[in-house]
């Protein structure tokens, strides 16, 4: 699990970092909302924690932009605008949950574990044998090398991909089923962030692991072992 936090005052980043690093999360910040775009659309993060106050680029902003660019990642705000009329805004805007400053570390870790198992909802397998490696989607790992010593870790999108593909082993997966099991039947049917998402994952698994996605024109993606 990989979380991003934008929040401009660096002692409260550094300290969020601390937390989520000290409960076994991979996280990493940014603090200035345009920096924090960038970062998100590289689409390697599975939950953001968002400040709404930040400069060259507003929280509500950033949210609305990576909402209209198919990002569908859980966002928390965590901020210290706290009205009712704030915190509508901000649902509005694309956010999962909203909680304010000043805030208890464990409600905001409860919160992020609330998020991270909607999300796991597509996630059902413990353990698949694909090529050399073993994947094993619940911890969001792919295992390959001598003893499977060697690891890359995977975003719950990337993960459910994985997980989708080795299921079938056999009938290519089309991109738009792909785009209903994990982004929602809600979404807009735009395909695209499922071939972003796809390149991802193809660049983190490596030789060793022994198979690759391979693309069957008009069919969808399949798993081939090599």
């Amino acid at each position: 699990m990989r979380l991003l936090i934008v929040e401009d005052e660096v002692n409260l980043a550094d300290a969020l970092l601390y937390l989520f690093k000290r409960n076994k999360y991979e996280a990493d910040a940014a603090y200035d909302g345009k920096t924090a775009e960038e970062m998100i659309m590289s689409g390697v993060y599975d939950i953001i924690i968002l400040d709404r106050m930040i400069p060259e680029q507003d929280g509500v902003t950033v949210l609305k932009n990576i909402r209209r660019n198919g990002i569908t990642t859980p966002v928390i705000f965590l901020t210290a605008k706290h009205t009712t009329a704030d915190k509508i805004e901000g649902l509005d805007a694309g956010a999962d949950d909203y909680l304010t400053k000043p805030f208890v570390n464990d409600e905001l870790l409860a919160r992020v574990r609330a998020l991270s198992r909607r999300n796991l909802e597509v996630v059902e397998t413990e353990e698949i044998f694909l090529g050399k490696s073993k994947f094993l989607p619940r911890r969001g790992e792919l295992l390959f090398g001598r003893n499977y010593s060697n690891s890359v870790t995977l975003t719950l999108k990337e993960t459910g991909i994985l997980e989708s593909l080795a299921q079938t082993p056999n009938t290519p997966v089309t991109k738009e089923d792909l785009l209903q099991k994990l982004w929602g039947p809600e979404n807009d049917g735009d395909v695209n962030i499922v071939e972003v998402f796809v390149s991802y994952l193809r660049k983190k698994i490596k030789p060793e692991c022994g198979f690759s996605i391979v693309t069957q024109r008009n069919l969808g993606y399949k798993i081939k072992d090599k």
